[in-house]
């Protein structure tokens, strides 16, 4: 008898079939096609595997002796797939029951034999068993129909999703059962577990469209109603949690018997932060609020599977309104079409290479087809009912008999989807995997071509271009215009909930060392994570947005960090529509964003709380009035301007002082300004705000109590503000001095006050407007512990109290501290005065050796007080800027004479001036100026890049290599060393100077 032969009969060209058998005649006598034959070898071995098969079963040796296609499909099975050949021995025994029956009549046995096992089984392992065999037996069947020729994609399918139904039905009754015999629930009706129960299992994807593939995953999501007839006191949710996790165990755990599906649950609301049964109120919160497109497109494909079916239904009759939008949406349809160019956005598109080709993601593959007909069913559906279908190729009938696709589009992209899905099956048929790519090996490649149908991988190559360029061409037309929705890279895909392999790889191309973590993070933020951009408008542009905001974050020195900086940014904000429309159209202003995101969080704070502040970037003026500091002063003047209300005032001065102090921050960052000029930049800031802030209290204060007549008010700053050095984050060190005609010591208004209370309290008010937080934040923290006698003395100090306690009074560390004060505001005539009465307080001989002891005592306490750091504190490390400040107040209390010119006494002003006067040797004067220069800069950057203690263990290291670089350093660690050595340095030269 006849074994078969190398080639089998084929159809004389490849992809031609025989005629066909009458549908009621068996599997064998139906068969057009068979796969080609394999290589010698492979054909050696199936000859002998089929040959064995034959021998022990006189009836499919007649048969097959009879049915040669018959017998050349099986022999192309054990010959290409190994996962085939081992299912054609498991089911040896049904083998001639299968090909001699009509497969419709075998496959209806095998889903009945499925549905049925939760009656039979007696406990979770039975079944188990039981579903497993049935998925053995499905799986061969549907494989010899499809490799046969018997069935086409529709019939093939639609088997496989119908055995799909029974399994997972068979398994949730049997759940339900058990749980009714546990007394957890009480059924309706026990000999249908599902009706009524509460629990609806919803099949979506290609399951729910019945285009399941040979080895598919299912998509499947479980809703419960939060009254579904349980044992009154147990937790709806917690329970039908564990019934959907021992349900998904049951079907595919893998035990020596395989497994029935692998069960996918992410296509529920918001995967990543939902537990896998959802309630369905909750479940309509999600899709009312922040469901989005890409979801309304997986809900075409919805249907009720299993548990309470009438509950599903409901559930999918309530969703429809969510589905199927009536009007034209153009956001709507913007938002589609940037789902659309998201899919791809590979350069190089047009050259389809065979081995690896990926026919469902790749150019031209199954995912352009069913995109281009799920957005059409999106945008006309809502008005066309006839447009609601799961189905692809059903659907492609319906747009062309709408008048949307011409005749030949839809019989070319319906030709092209057959040929997909039949390759899709072959795949998938060798080892029983979910893939979809072709394979590279050479050899392989060879063998699966002829398991296809095909001669060579030559003939395969051409059908298969063929194919996708005509998809390709059709799925182009599709919203032709808009701007790309990614850079060069490579492919940017964040709809769905699973990682698409190409955008990892193409993140990873980016810069960014955690793809996977990225991808979680965008697409939380799609799924509503963030309250800043849950509107459809934010998300509209987020996903415009995304792939150039990747690009300008993979530029900077830490892609990860800033992409979770702004991820922190977007939970503290209440909207981020306008900063994301301010980024997408401004690619200036997108890449700078970028910089401050990875190296500046701080100002990134800013920007987030408050986006208009990046006008100020693109205004010509950020570059051309960076040489005028007092412009500063102006645009907080003008900003302010005349406001309706003291609470109005408020918000205006933040405001305005946020804007100020992030163009100086954002000048720094850019290069505009060294880290000094910035200091100078943010005291020119704060002097204007105190001014204003006086002025505006001043006004509310006369209005209540009248003018005090003779008298005068001025806050005088002392510390960083003082030497005109503050930092992005400094405190204010403020003393509030008034005087008064003594004749004349009451207020002239309707409820009068003596000048000391007026003005004490007039100081209360000034810092209480300085620091208060507001709907608009906070200005800063005021320190007034300078005062005369620090905080036992009065808020506010009448000038001869201030001078004679300077005089006779106050400390040495006092006097240090008066070395750097300065009036920033209020009446000109008492700033006068009191600027006077510092530079003779200052100016006063003094006994060096003492002076020198008491500076020493003074460091030496704080150093015990505070401890001893490391260098990277540079304020406080011993050799830090504090020691720098107390060397200079030294050198000005101990010489005044030398440094009576100078405008402020920061440091590295006195030891410039005590240089060149030779007060300090050259090398040592040179040394202290590259000190206090290194030590500054560093400060400066510590505080525009981070909020709070600066910790170089938990900064990020992009922020400290930003450090580095900005002091001509390679690298943090290189930096570290500098700063040690430096402090080494000023520590000898502190013991020195002051050795007395």
């Amino acid at each position: 008898m006849t074994k078969g032969r190398s080639g089998g009969r084929q159809p004389a060209k490849d992809g031609e079939q025989r005629q066909a058998a009458p549908d009621g005649a068996g599997l064998a006598a139906r068969c057009v096609t068979a796969p080609k034959g394999g290589d010698a070898a492979a054909m050696r071995q199936a000859r002998a595997a089929l040959a064995e098969l034959r021998r022990g079963d006189a009836a499919l040796d007649a048969l097959l002796e009879r049915s040669p296609l018959a017998c050349d499909m099986l022999l192309g099975m054990l010959a290409h797939a190994p996962f085939l050949a081992r299912a054609l021995r498991a089911q040896a025994a049904r083998l001639h029951a299968f090909l001699a029956a009509p497969p419709e009549e075998s496959h209806a046995a095998v889903v009945a034999e499925a549905a049925g096992a939760w009656r039979e089984a007696s406990d979770q392992a039975a079944l188990m068993k039981a579903l497993r065999r049935a998925r053995i037996a499905n799986a061969l069947l549907v494989a010899m129909a499809d490799l046969g020729g018997v069935w086409d994609v529709v019939e093939v399918t639609r088997a496989l999703s119908a055995f799909a139904d029974a399994a997972v039905a068979s398994a949730a009754r049997f759940l339900l059962r058990d749980m009714a015999r546990q007394g957890q629930i009480v059924l309706p009706d026990p000999d249908d577990p599902g009706r009524g129960c509460g629990l609806a299992i919803l099949g979506l994807g290609k399951l729910g469209a019945r285009e399941l593939n040979y080895s598919s995953d299912i998509d499947i999501v479980v809703f419960y109603d939060p009254e579904a007839p349980l044992k009154e006191g147990l937790e709806p949710g917690r329970l039908f949690v564990r019934f959907t996790q021992t349900l998904a165990r049951i079907l595919q755990e893998r035990t020596g018997d395989g497994y029935v599906f692998r069960v996918d649950l992410r296509l529920r609301p918001d995967p990543g932060s939902t537990a896998v049964a959802i309630s369905l109120p909750a479940a309509f919160a999600y899709y009312e609020t922040v469901g989005q497109n890409w979801e309304r497109a997986a809900w075409i494909k919805a249907r009720p599977i299993a548990g309470d079916m009438e509950l599903g239904a409901g559930f999918l009759k309530e969703l429809r309104p969510f589905i199927w939008r009536k009007y034209f949406d153009f956001a709507a349809i913007a938002d589609i079409h940037a789902m659309k160019r998201q899919i791809h956005v590979v350069k190089g598109h047009d050259q389809i290479a065979l081995a690896g080709h990926d026919i469902k993601l790749g150019r031209g593959g199954i995912r352009e087809i069913e995109f281009f007909v799920q957005t059409q069913q999106l945008v006309f559906g809502g008005r066309r009912e006839n447009l609601r279908g799961a189905r692809t190729l059903d659907m492609l009938a319906a747009l062309c008999a709408d008048g949307w696709i011409s005749a030949k589009a839809r019989d070319q992209l319906s030709g092209a989807y057959r040929f997909l899905r039949m390759l899709e099956h072959r795949l998938q048929m060798v080892h029983d995997e979910q893939t979809q790519r072709l394979p590279e090996d050479g050899e392989r490649l060879r063998s699966f071509a002829r398991f296809a149908g095909f001669a060579s991988t030559r003939s395969l190559g051409a059908a298969l271009t063929r194919t996708a360029r005509t998809v390709q061409h059709h799925y182009a037309l599709l919203f032709e215009e808009g701007p790309a929705l990614a850079s060069d890279a490579g492919s940017l895909v964040f709809t769905g909930t699973s990682d698409d392999p190409a955008t990892l790889e193409t993140l990873r191309r980016i810069g960014f060392r955690e793809p996977a973590t990225v991808t979680e993070t965008i697409r939380g933020w799609h799924f509503g994570r963030r309250p800043a951009i849950t509107s459809a408008r934010a998300r509209e542009v987020i996903t415009e947005l995304t792939p150039a905001l990747l690009a300008a974050l993979g530029r900077t020195a830490d892609p990860d960090g800033a992409l979770a900086a702004l991820d922190r940014a977007f939970g503290q904000m209440p909207a981020a529509v306008e900063l994301l429309s301010m980024l997408r159209s401004n690619e200036r202003l997108l890449n700078l964003f970028a910089d401050l995101l990875g190296t500046a969080p701080r100002l990134a704070d800013i920007v987030a709380r408050r986006p208009h502040v990046l006008d100020a970037v693109i205004d010509p003026a950020f570059a051309e009035d960076a040489g005028d500091l007092a412009s500063f002063a102006a645009r907080v003047r003008a900003h302010v301007g005349q406001p309706a209300s003291f609470e109005e005032f408020l918000d205006r001065a933040r405001d305005s002082a946020r804007l100020a102090q992030f163009v100086a921050g954002a000048r720094m960052l850019t290069g505009i300004y060294a880290p000094d000029r910035a200091g100078q930049a943010f005291s020119v800031i704060a002097d204007a705000v105190i001014a204003e802030t006086l002025a505006a209290v001043l006004r509310e204060f006369r209005a209540d109590h009248g003018e005090a007549p003779g008298a005068g008010v001025a806050v005088m700053a002392y510390g960083r503000l003082g030497s005109k050095q503050l930092t992005a984050s400094s405190d204010l060190d403020l003393v509030v001095i008034y005087d008064f005609d003594p004749d004349r010591p009451e207020s002239d208004g309707a409820r009068p006050l003596h000048a000391s209370v007026y003005y004490n309290r007039l100081a209360q008010r000034l810092v209480t407007a300085l620091t208060v937080p507001t709907r608009r934040g906070r200005l800063y923290e005021v320190d007034m512990r300078l005062r005369p006698d620090g905080r036992k003395g009065a808020v506010a100090t009448q000038y001869a109290a201030f001078a004679r306690y300077q005089v006779t009074d106050a400390e040495t560390w006092e006097h240090m501290a008066l070395s750097r004060a300065r009036v920033v505001a209020g009446d000109a005539a008492l700033a006068r005065r009191v600027d006077a009465t510092v530079r003779e307080v200052i100016g006063a001989p003094r006994d060096r050796a003492g002076l020198a002891r008491s500076v020493r005592d003074m460091r030496a306490l704080v150093e015990k007080e505070k401890g001893a750091r490391g260098p990277w504190d540079v304020k406080l490390a011993p050799g830090g800027l504090m020691d720098l400040d107390f060397i200079a107040q030294y050198l000005s209390l101990a010489w005044p004479q030398a440094f009576a010119a100078l405008e402020r006494r920061c440091a590295a002003a006195v030891f410039a001036a005590a240089t060149e006067q030779g007060l300090l040797p050259e090398a040592d004067g040179r040394a202290l100026l590259d000190a206090a220069g290194l030590l500054e800069a560093v400060l400066q950057w510590q505080r525009l890049t981070v909020t709070g203690d600066f910790d170089p263990k938990t900064v990020a290291p992009a922020v400290l290599q930003r450090i580095a670089g900005a002091v001509g350093e390679p690298d943090a660690r290189a930096l570290e060393a500098r700063l040690a050595e430096t402090c080494d340095t000023v520590r000898g030269l502190f013991r020195t100077i002051l050795a007395g």
